[in-house]
């Protein structure tokens, strides 16, 4: 009864998540459909049942990352360092990185529209690639930064310093292109895993704290996309 009456909560605590995120943006647009806007009823009601879909299906999303995506990702933090190998260790980093940045949504619409407008110039799976490999290097930088104690304001500003460098030589049609790359790997499934990820790691390593060093992978990786991007164009240029 225990377990029931815990899951019976959580699950509540999801719908109430959910219901704060989507309701207002639906409230707001039936204040407008009615004062204001007046679309045709059969346009509004595709909008309601499409409000439906994305509460169904956050609320999914949601259940899966609590229930599955942020243990996964903290088990596995907290069991690599235990290998006692530092090269394992940000070897599968990078790879685990890379590979969660691939499966992002936001990445790939990016990727796509990337892709449309430069009429193929610039290949979807080539700017996947570029975004991916260079997210996972970053992740790999950002464990080596807590294994070695490096303070966070050091290596942000170094890597902003290389953006802004590179932003001089980057081609003008790259360089939006690549500040939104460092945002689209911020999106639902990238953020949880990371953040896990760097959790779980510090959870098992001697004098780090978890406030102070947990954190701070998701925007070192956000980083590496920018930078990745603009040596892309520089090439292309």
């Amino acid at each position: 009864m225990c377990l029931i009456g815990r899951v019976s909560k959580e699950l509540l605590h999801l719908i109430r998540e959910v219901l704060l995120a989507v309701l207002p943006i639906s409230l707001m647009v039936c204040v407008l459909q009615v004062s204001l806007l007046h679309m045709p009823w059969e346009t509004f009601a595709r909008f309601l049942l499409g409000a439906l879909f994305v509460s169904a299906g956050l609320f999914l999303f949601l259940l899966g990352v609590k229930s599955g995506l942020l243990p996964m990702g903290e088990r596995i933090g907290a069991e690599l360092p235990k290998s006692g190998s530092v090269p394992y260790l940000l070897f599968m980093a990078f790879l685990l990185g890379t590979v969660v940045t691939v499966a992002e949504p936001d990445v790939r619409v990016l990727a796509h529209q990337v892709d449309f407008v430069s009429d193929g110039l610039v290949p979807r799976a080539l700017l996947i690639g570029v975004v991916a490999l260079s997210v996972g290097l970053c992740v790999a930088g950002a464990v080596l930064r807590i294994l070695v104690g490096i303070p966070m304001a050091r290596v942000l500003m170094v890597g902003y310093a290389l953006v802004l460098l590179l932003a001089f030589f980057t081609p003008d049609a790259f360089l939006p292109i690549a500040f939104d790359a460092g945002g689209v790997t911020t999106g639902p499934v990238t953020v949880p895993f990371i953040l896990a990820l760097g959790m779980g790691a510090v959870s098992v390593l001697g004098g780090k704290s978890s406030f102070s060093d947990g954190f701070g992978l998701v925007g070192l990786a956000s980083i590496g996309p920018v930078l990745g991007v603009m040596l892309l164009g520089m090439y292309y240029g």
